[in-house]
């Protein structure tokens, strides 16, 4: 029968990706939810100024512009400006080309909120799981 001490140095021992083959720390780790919330912040207040500026604040069209934002910005630079802020990118899990479903997938699943708030061991929200994609640092 293993020990506390064994239980506790294999559970010290795995780290959020690590299932996922990536590393704990530095370029391709996951990124932490502080950055991801600061880069979310970031994404929707360029949004709502947007909005201000263009329809007075209308909150659809708010939702819309963050949309628009994430999806062009994925396809393009594989990151919403307030990824690229934070340091951090979206990457399909098996490698290779983003394309343009899976920036459309995660940011429709994105806007209903619901699946971003449901994470799984890997700090992946059930938006980047059902996406094939992972957030992680530049």
């Amino acid at each position: 029968m293993p020990s506390p001490a064994s239980a506790t140095s294999s559970a010290a021992g795995d780290w959020p990706g690590k299932r996922l083959g990536l590393p704990e720390t530095g370029p391709r780790s996951i990124a932490r939810p502080g950055r991801r919330f600061a880069g979310l912040c970031l994404d929707w207040a360029l949004a709502v100024v947007i909005s201000v500026a263009f329809f007075a604040y209308d909150p659809f069209a708010t939702l819309t512009i963050f949309a628009a934002a994430q999806i062009v910005f994925l396809i393009t630079a594989s990151g919403s400006v307030g990824h690229l802020a934070f340091g951090m990118r979206v990457v399909p899990v098996a490698g290779g080309y983003l394309g343009p479903w899976r920036p459309i997938v995660r940011t429709l699943l994105l806007c209903l909120l619901i699946p971003a708030v449901i994470w799984d061991r890997d700090q992946r929200g059930m938006h980047d799981r059902l996406a094939g994609t992972v957030l992680v640092r530049r």
